[in-house]
Formats: structure tokens, sequence, C-alpha cells
């Protein structure tokens, strides 16, 4: 399995608009096991993301798809900055 976990702070005020946009278009990305999107409990401005894939280039091939694309285009501009990028390796949890 491939993981990602992964935090980027929104625009002030932005972070809600971002979720939003961000879970409507949480539908078929094949591969994906699991894509959770969280709020920073001490942060009014960060997300993060949460990903598990059966593999790296089912994660690679998601950023293709139509939908996955045109929410990233219209993501960017409520994004101010990236934070934290890990890759893991899940190997076993709940849900998995």
């Amino acid at each position: 399995m491939y993981g990602l976990i992964g935090s980027f702070s929104a625009h002030p005020g932005k972070r809600d608009e971002l979720i939003s946009l961000m879970t409507a278009s949480t539908g078929a990305m094949p591969g994906c096991i699991s894509y959770i999107i969280a709020k920073d409990p001490e942060d009014a401005d960060i997300i993060w993301i949460t990903e598990v894939w059966d593999t790296a280039e089912s994660h690679k091939a998601s950023l293709q798809i139509p939908a996955v694309a045109e929410t990233i285009k219209k993501a960017m501009p409520l994004i101010a900055s990236f934070g934290q990028h890990t890759i893991t390796e899940p190997v076993g949890g709940m849900g998995l």
C-alpha cells in the first residue's frame, strides 16, 4: 500500500470553502482505499489530508481524472502555502 499525509494552509477565511470544494469531489478514484480531509484544531487555516492507495501509480493516475484535475485547478487560488508532505507505507488498521 501507498500512503500520504500532508497539510496546507488556506488563505485566511477560505478553509471552509476549500474543504467544501475538496469534499464535493471525492468520488470514484480507482485504487483509493481511504481519503480523509481534516481541519487542524489549532490553526483556523490549516487542512490535513490523509490518503491510502493500493499503489503509488494509482495515486499518480488519480491526478489525471478530469474531476480531480478540475478540483485542483479551482483549489489552487484558495491555498496560501503547502506544509508537511510525508509518504508512508500503511500496513494495517481499521478500514484497511
